[in-house]
């Protein structure tokens, strides 16, 4: 379990992810310059073992009430031409329960920015939670339902984070897979590796992200 943060320092950003190849492509160095206080935090899978996690990483103050929170990872994309390395900023997540609400995400324009800026295909929209692997049919049935990608713990991440307290989320993940490059195994075929390297070239836009957060409101 992460350490609680210095209760006089700004607050940490938490990144969550579920698998250990995630966490691994979320550790790295992140580029040059002064790197900000950040929390990489594996829940699991599954929206329980994410929400779980998350919900208790907060609670034993490894970040404070006002830290940021980005769900990351890799994510399966939905749409026709979407292709593995391709990114997804969610402009709100929603979870496989029904009437569930959508979290919106209401801070992403800097991300959007910064991605693109860095020359990567970046798809934003509504990220859809589920609490198995989509495929086929069921896949096609959630694009027609509006939304764009889907994985199983970052509508249940941002969801706890929110529980908690006013704050900012996000939730920006990796395509590993899409409806014309369906994948078996993370890291076996070039889809997965590809998705590897640019999970670990976006965590500095996660770095300014949370840099821009803790400037004074014009």
């Amino acid at each position: 379990m992460p350490r609680p943060a210095p209760a006089d320092a700004d607050p940490p950003l938490l990144i969550a992810c579920a698998l250990g190849i995630e966490r691994l492509a979320l550790r790295g160095r992140g580029g040059g310059g002064t790197r900000p206080p950040v929390v990489t935090l594996r829940t699991g899978m599954g929206p329980q073992a994410a929400e779980r996690a998350l919900a208790q990483a907060l609670r034993e103050g490894a970040a404070t009430a006002h830290s940021p929170v980005v769900a990351s990872g890799f994510c399966a994309g939905l749409a026709p031409g979407m292709r593995p390395g391709d990114v997804v900023v969610a402009e709100a997540t929603r979870d496989h329960r029904p009437d569930a609400p959508d979290i919106v995400c209401r801070d992403n324009g800097p991300l959007l920015a910064a991605l693109r800026e860095r020359g990567l295909t970046v798809h934003t929209g509504l990220l859809r939670g589920s609490d198995h692997v989509v495929r086929g049919a069921e896949r096609a049935a959630l694009h027609a339902e509006g939304a764009v990608a889907v994985d199983m713990e970052s509508a249940a991440t941002l969801r706890a984070a929110r529980h908690a307290g006013n704050r900012p989320v996000a939730a920006v993940r990796v395509i590993v897979d899409a409806p014309g490059h369906e994948l078996v195994r993370i890291g076996t075929v070039r889809g997965g590796i590809s998705a590897f390297r640019v999970l670990r070239c976006v965590l500095p836009v996660f770095f300014e992200w949370h840099r821009s957060l803790l400037l004074p409101r014009r």
